[in-house]
């Protein structure tokens, strides 16, 4: 006789059979989640998803040498329809780099340009410089050369790990950096500057250092820095950024690049090699001994500085004494620059005419970068490093083993190893005529 139907037995077997069918599920999505690559997000390739997604720390001396900063790296924002620019940019990117920020509001402060010093070699490791959209290095006298530092959109935090973030060291103003605050309608802020230097400057802040015996003392929190972005724009108004046109594909023609040298000085050797994996030119300086090469870091996150688009300027520039100089950028029709992107060197030029934006608004631009016939060179979106070499330098493509008389000597075609033999501008020992005639105030 068949055994009468038990609903009791029954349902405790289906609970076996479903606690069971648990485990299996459970120990399959545990197995899977150890085995799995990490998944891209959009706009990410898989390598660069595993850098985001297992971000390296960086622990570094801060201002206070107690203290650490530890860093996470943002992800990279949603793609954009590139190209874009030169005369309008999509709501919430950076014209200076092509990128979307993380506070659309920031793009209406104008922009502070801080004077940042690259000597004596105790102004090193700068902090702030990878946060700079826009670097000017120029040459000032003397064997050294010195940053503008552009501050515009995304800024350092104001605190890591409790601690004031603090830019600079911060140096003197030069009579060149007018020029550059009018183009980018900013502000400009430096520690001190000479009487001859002084009344040709406008719209400024000047910041003191803590320590008279040491020149590399003055540096400004962000904090500051915002709060005087913000009393600035009651007189300067927003900034009005255009003529440049970015695109993330490499260029079609151009010579292979994959470093490039800049010998100031013996003393004073800037390097730039093209990093394949971020599709960056990485910085690299002697240590004030000719010899010595080391990467430039960045003291808030302890990282080489590096930057997407490295600009060689070829620009008018006259020494009246051992550091009183002026480089001429108005109103320039079209001069010579090179342009190094996506390990590629282009022969470009650089212009800041009077064209039909500057007749209609009444304002000036910033320089732009076009071919021979004015149309727009397109940038790498990210960060641009311009280096300042008086008119007439020229360039040659040189050996790579990081000695100075071979770079300064020897040439070899077809190395990618591109040398730019900077010649000081000659002295003239004369008093330049804005000299003799005061400034109206």
């Amino acid at each position: 006789m068949d055994k009468p139907f038990n609903f009791m037995d029954r349902k405790q077997t289906i609970y076996r059979i479903t606690v069971v069918l648990l485990l299996v599920v459970v120990l399959f999505a545990v197995q899977r989640h150890f085995s799995s690559p990490p998944t891209a997000a959009p706009g990410l390739t898989p390598s660069t998803a595993a850098r985001e997604t297992q971000p390296p720390t960086a622990t570094v001396p801060s201002p206070s040498p107690t203290s650490t900063i530890t860093l996470t790296p943002t992800v990279s924002p949603t793609p954009l329809p590139y190209p874009i620019g030169p005369d309008s940019y999509p709501a919430g990117v950076n014209p200076l780099t092509g990128l979307t920020v993380a506070d659309p509001v920031s793009l209406d402060l104008p922009p502070a340009l801080v004077s940042i010093s690259n000597s004596p070699i105790t102004a090193r490791p700068q902090s702030g410089l990878s946060y700079s959209p826009l670097v000017f290095e120029m040459y000032i006298g003397e064997g050294v050369t010195r940053f503008l530092a552009m501050f515009y959109g995304d800024l350092p935090p104001d605190e890591m790990n409790g601690e004031t973030v603090r830019v600079g060291p911060i140096r003197s103003g030069r009579v060149p950096y007018e020029d550059l605050r009018l183009f980018y309608r900013g502000f400009l802020v430096f520690a001190s500057a000479s009487s001859r230097v002084l009344p040709q400057l406008d719209e400024f802040s000047i910041i003191y250092g803590t320590d008279k015996a040491s020149p590399n003392t003055a540096r400004m929190s962000v904090a500051d820095l915002k709060n005087m972005a913000m009393e600035n724009r009651k007189t300067l108004g927003s900034p009005g950024f255009s003529g440049r046109v970015f695109d993330p594909a490499p260029p079609a023609a151009g010579k292979p690049a994959q470093a490039l040298w800049v010998g100031y000085h013996q003393t004073e050797q800037v390097l730039w090699r093209y990093q394949s994996g971020s599709g960056a030119y990485q910085r690299i300086q002697d240590q004030e001994d000719g010899v010595t090469y080391l990467p430039s870091i960045d003291q808030l996150t302890g990282r080489p500085l590096e930057f997407e688009n490295v600009v060689v300027l070829f620009a008018d520039t006259v020494f009246y004494d051992e550091t009183l100089f002026d480089i001429n950028f108005q109103y320039i029709t079209r001069y010579p620059a090179l342009l190094f992107r996506d390990g590629v060197m282009q022969e470009i030029y650089w212009t800041t005419r009077n064209e039909e934006y500057e007749q209609r608004t009444g304002k000036l631009r910033g320089i732009r970068f076009v071919d021979y016939e004015f149309n727009p060179i397109p940038l790498k979106p990210g960060k641009t490093w311009v280096e300042i070499v008086p008119l007439f330098t020229p360039y040659d493509e040189t050996v790579d083993n990081e000695i100075y008389k071979d770079y300064l000597n020897v040439r070899q075609p077809g190395s990618g190893v591109w040398g730019v033999f900077f010649l000081p501008p000659q002295i003239l020992n004369t008093t330049p005529e804005w000299l003799l005639t005061p400034v109206p105030k």
